[in-house]
């Protein structure tokens, strides 16, 4: 069973995810900062970079989006000739397009935009122009699979996309064409807004964390949802009845007078979790530095000396660790480049088991990652997608005595 643990404020929103207990997940909504991704916009082009095979967009905000050439190509990719097209053949300057966000500003970067639109409903995924039928990887059965295949051929309209989601396995083929249908609606009005709105223009905007997580991770069937706001409560309850039809657990609302993560045990696993250092169960420990664009993790043993000889030892250590890296790697939301400094380990088998606990942790993880693999220095090496900055930048600040080489954790209750 999950719980969805939520902490509101009059300009911010904490979301905490629990997993048996422990935290799997945690996002934070500032009301002043709304995630951009997933947001529609009319926009107009500012400059295009042959050199580059790119445009730069103007859609409203203080830097202009990003929009490479492979974006605004059709998505089904094998309908496209060998050679791509010159970006200037595609797009000129002054040209309005509507765009949709796919990744936040990063650093100096302004949000990268795409013309391959796809809106997430609770159980498929609309693409109005992507022209195939796909399902979920975690959908492992054959038969459902193929099932699930044909519906989606079934319920969508000319050159259409449909992506059918894990949850939508077993799921009334009733619920699904409904799903598509809201998205279809949904996707038409972006549409109408468009033609009468002058850009640069918001369009439409994804939905507030706690309805994202809701829409993406919960189960309302079996999973807990406590609220610590009766406003945000019913909010979330609504949402709930739109998406369920009614048929869901009731949205709880926290009225005890201690604070709602200390109560759930969130505070001391976000104050354990942030943390540069972390001691493993057995004593040993991860260590974690973080830049832009690359995160390196260094495995010890620490205090742990309890296997029969030094190789069982390193090797339960590393299982451990490879464990509890790809839980913090979701938990923190890290994206980018990822190098982890395991143990040495002599026999081969004891490495493959450690990517294997390493893969196995990480299938649970909503974002796309890939476990490249050993480095000739025998590090391993892995890349998990960049979509927004890592929770725990949003949540430190550069410490003014040493000019930003370290970071002061701001994390958990204020």
């Amino acid at each position: 069973m999950k719980q969805m643990i939520v902490h509101c404020e009059p300009k911010l929103t904490q979301m905490a995810l629990l997993e048996e207990g422990k935290l799997v997940e945690f996002a934070a909504e500032r009301s002043q900062n709304h995630s951009l991704v997933g947001s529609f916009y009319k926009g107009r082009v500012v400059n295009v970079l042959p050199g580059m095979q790119a445009a730069f967009v103007d859609i409203g905000h203080k830097k202009n989006a990003f929009l490479y050439v492979d974006d605004v190509l059709h998505p089904n990719l094998e309908k496209q000739p060998k050679e791509k097209p010159a970006i200037e053949s595609l797009l000129r300057v002054g040209q309005e397009v509507i765009v949709q966000v796919m990744k936040e500003p990063l650093g100096n970067k302004g949000p990268r935009v795409t013309t391959h639109y796809s809106l997430p409903g609770r159980w498929a995924v609309y693409m109005p122009n992507a022209d195939y039928v796909a399902v979920s990887k975690k959908v492992t059965k054959e038969q459902e699979r193929s099932r699930l295949k044909m519906l989606g051929e079934e319920i969508r309209q000319g050159g259409e996309g449909v992506i059918l989601r894990t949850v939508s396995e077993d799921e009334q083929p009733e619920a699904i064409a409904g799903d598509l249908d809201l998205l279809r609606n949904q996707w038409n009005l972006i549409r109408k807004r468009a033609e009468t709105s002058a850009a640069p223009a918001l369009l439409h905007r994804d939905l507030s964390i706690v309805q994202r997580f809701i829409r993406d991770v919960f189960d309302p069937h079996h999973d807990e949802l406590k609220i610590d706001g009766a406003k945000e409560a019913k909010e979330a309850e609504l949402f709930l009845e739109e998406i369920t039809h009614g048929s869901h657990l009731p949205v709880s609302v926290y009225q005890g007078h201690e604070h709602i993560f200390k109560a759930y045990g969130v505070q001391e696993q976000l104050e354990r979790d942030f943390s540069r250092k972390v001691i493993l169960e057995s004593g040993g420990s991860i260590v974690w530095d973080q830049t832009e664009a690359l995160t390196v993790v260094d495995v010890n043993t620490g205090k742990y000396t309890g296997g029969e000889n030094l190789e069982d030892t390193v090797t339960r250590t590393n299982l451990q660790a490879a464990e509890e890296i790809a839980r913090l790697i979701r938990l923190k939301d890290v994206g980018g480049i990822i190098i982890v400094d395991f143990i040495d380990m002599e026999q081969e088998q004891h490495r493959q088991e450690v990517v294997d606990r390493l893969e196995a942790g990480m299938s649970k993880d909503r974002t796309k990652s890939h476990v490249v693999g050993w480095t000739k220095l025998g590090l391993l090496e892995l890349t998990r997608k960049k979509v927004r900055d890592d929770t725990s930048m949003l949540f430190t600040k550069p410490c003014d005595q040493c000019d930003g080489i370290g970071r002061i954790n701001l994390i958990g209750i204020h």
